[in-house]
């Protein structure tokens, strides 16, 4: 059973850390405020059902209360004829008559009280929503400028400026070696790159006559 009990563990962890990382802050507060607009649709439905409940009760009161009244001049009617089996008759069922508009009242009473308990719970919810709404607003801003500063980060840590700091300088130092291969290709002293081979008469008399002279010597 331990073991189980530890692989039912890992499992769960690795799903909510899966979730964890596929939930989007903004995904998620739409979500909820869906939920939320739903559980006051509801909300709404149960009032107007329980509007239509009161206004049916109401509307059995009246009928009963004008019941009662035709009982009552039909009992009075029947003893003037003297009929008094036939007012005992509408006696009775006028006083039973009294009895169910004494319930009736009793349950229109206890609708109302429900209809006042889901009415507050609609305002307790739509105002909830509302708070939802504006507090969604601003943590919608708060989550871009998060995301916003994780891509630069994430830039940063990519790329980083001392290597891009470091490769400016390499190409900075190809550059100089470029350009002092130009200055020493183009210099007029470099003796790779004299165009004047003329050697003057003189110069090859002195030096034939400084041969001589050490001919001589020896």
């Amino acid at each position: 059973m331990g073991i189980f009990k530890r692989i039912k563990t890992i499992t769960t962890s690795g799903i909510n850390g899966l979730l964890d990382k596929t939930e989007d802050p903004i995904v998620m507060l739409n979500e909820y405020l869906r939920e939320m607009e739903q559980e006051l649709n509801k909300a709404q439905s149960a009032i107007s059902k329980q509007l239509f409940a009161e206004n049916k009760q109401a509307a059995l009161i009246a009928e009963t209360t004008e019941y009662i009244g035709q009982r009552t001049r039909q009992a009075a009617l029947a003893l003037q004829k003297g009929d008094e089996a036939a007012a005992k008759l509408a006696i009775q069922e006028k006083i039973n008559l009294e009895q169910q508009l004494s319930l009736y009242k009793q349950q229109l009473d206890a609708i109302k009280e429900q209809t006042i308990v889901l009415q507050d719970k609609f305002s307790e919810l739509q105002n909830t929503l509302n708070e939802l709404k504006q507090k969604k607003t601003v943590l919608v801003s708060r989550a871009n400028v998060a995301k916003n500063s994780k891509q630069i980060q994430n830039i940063t840590v990519s790329f980083g400026a001392d290597s891009i700091f470091r490769g400016v300088t390499r190409m900075e130092e190809k550059i100089l070696f470029l350009e002092a291969e130009v200055q020493v290709g183009g210099n007029p002293l470099n003796p790779l790159n004299s165009t004047d081979t003329t050697v003057s008469e003189e110069a090859i008399a002195d030096e034939l006559n400084k041969l001589k002279g050490e001919k001589d010597a020896i």
